[in-house]
C-alpha cells in the first residue's frame, strides 16, 4: 500500500488523473509559473495512490507541461494558448477554450461542430456546461453537436509505439478513449433532455478516412477555433501498468487560433469561419462513414 491506499487501476487511473490535470492546465486553473498542488493532496482529491499521481505527473513532465524537482514540487511550464482575432469586449485579454464554449452555450440555440482525434477535451467542457444548465445559470432550448472522428479502420501514424509501429496496443487504447468520451457526451445530452432541461438535445458522430492534422471547433456558426496537433515523443502508461515510449500528439496542448464572423464578409475572421464551415459540411455530407 502507498499513502494508505492499495492498487488502484494502474494505467487506467494514471490516465484519468493525467487527463484531469491536463484539463486544468489547459484552461488556466493552474497558471504558468504556479505550483501544482502537492502529491498527497492530489491523491486525496482523485482517490488514488501517490504512486498513481507520480506516474501522471511523469507523463505531464514528459509532454512539457510541467517541471518536477525533488523537494520543490511541480511547476507549470505551459497551458493551452489561444490567439484571438476578435475585438469583442468579452474576449479582451487572454482567451481560453472554456469561456468560449460557455458563451456559446449561453445562447438559446447552440450548434457545435468539432473535428478532432478523440473528443476527450470536448467531453470535459460539455460536462461543465451540463452542470451550468442544471444549476439554472443557463437555459439553452436546443443543443446540436456534430463530431467528426477518424475512421476506426484507418491506420493512424499516431499514437504508435516508437520502435514498433506494428504494435497495435496504442491504437486500441486510442479507440477506447474515443468511444468512452463520445459515449459520455451522448449520455450527458440524453440525460439533460430526459430531465426536461434542454427540450432538443441532438448528438451525432461520423467517422472519416482522414488523419486529423488539426483540431477544429465551430461555435454557433459564428466563431471558429483551429489549431494543428503537435507531434511529440512521450511515455504512455498502459492499463497493465507497463510504460512504453510513443509517438503521440497533444490535443489539449495544441495552440488554437480564434476567428469570429463579423459584419465584414471579407474580413479575416468571416472568411475563415465561412470556409471552415463549408469544409466541415462537405466532409460530413460526402465522405463521412455513417
Amino acid at each position: 500500500m502507498v499513502g494508505g491506499r492499495g492498487r488502484d487501476g494502474g494505467g487506467r487511473e494514471t490516465w484519468r488523473v493525467a487527463e484531469e490535470l491536463r484539463a486544468r492546465l489547459a484552461d488556466g486553473t493552474y497558471p504558468v509559473g504556479s505550483l501544482i498542488p502537492p502529491q498527497r493532496e492530489l491523491a486525496d482529491r482523485f482517490h488514488v495512490s501517490r504512486d498513481t499521481v507520480q506516474r501522471a505527473l511523469k507523463e505531464l513532465a514528459g509532454e512539457g507541461w510541467i517541471e518536477s524537482r525533488q523537494g520543490s514540487g511541480s511547476r507549470v511550464l505551459k497551458n493551452q494558448r489561444i490567439q484571438s482575432y476578435t475585438a469583442k469586449a468579452s474576449h479582451e485579454g487572454r482567451v481560453s477554450l472554456g469561456p468560449l464554449i460557455g458563451e456559446a452555450f449561453a445562447q438559446p440555440e447552440v450548434t457545435l461542430d468539432v473535428y478532432t482525434l478523440t473528443s476527450e477535451s470536448l467531453d470535459t467542457h460539455i460536462r461543465v456546461q451540463a452542470e451550468r444548465i442544471r444549476s439554472g445559470e443557463i437555459a439553452p432550448e436546443k443543443v446540436e453537436i456534430r463530431i467528426l472522428l477518424p475512421s476506426e479502420y484507418l491506420k493512424l501514424p499516431y499514437p504508435q509505439v516508437k520502435d514498433d509501429p506494428d504494435d497495435l496496443r496504442l491504437r486500441e487504447r486510442l479507440l477506447g478513449i474515443a468511444r468512452r468520451h463520445t459515449a459520455s457526451i451522448r449520455r450527458e445530452l440524453r440525460q439533460l433532455r430526459a430531465e426536461g432541461l434542454v427540450p432538443v438535445a441532438e448528438f451525432q458522430v461520423r467517422h472519416v478516412p482522414l488523419t486529423p492534422a488539426f483540431k477544429l471547433y465551430l461555435l454557433n456558426g459564428g466563431e471558429a477555433l483551429h489549431g494543428p496537433y503537435e507531434v511529440i515523443e512521450r511515455p504512455i502508461v498502459l492499463d497493465s501498468g507497463e510504460e512504453i515510449l510513443a509517438l503521440d500528439v497533444l490535443g489539449l496542448g495544441a495552440t488554437l487560433t480564434h476567428y469570429v464572423r463579423d459584419g465584414d464578409p471579407n474580413s479575416r475572421g468571416s472568411v475563415f469561419v465561412e470556409s471552415m464551415g463549408a469544409w466541415f459540411d462537405s466532409v460530413w455530407n460526402l465522405i463521412a462513414e455513417r
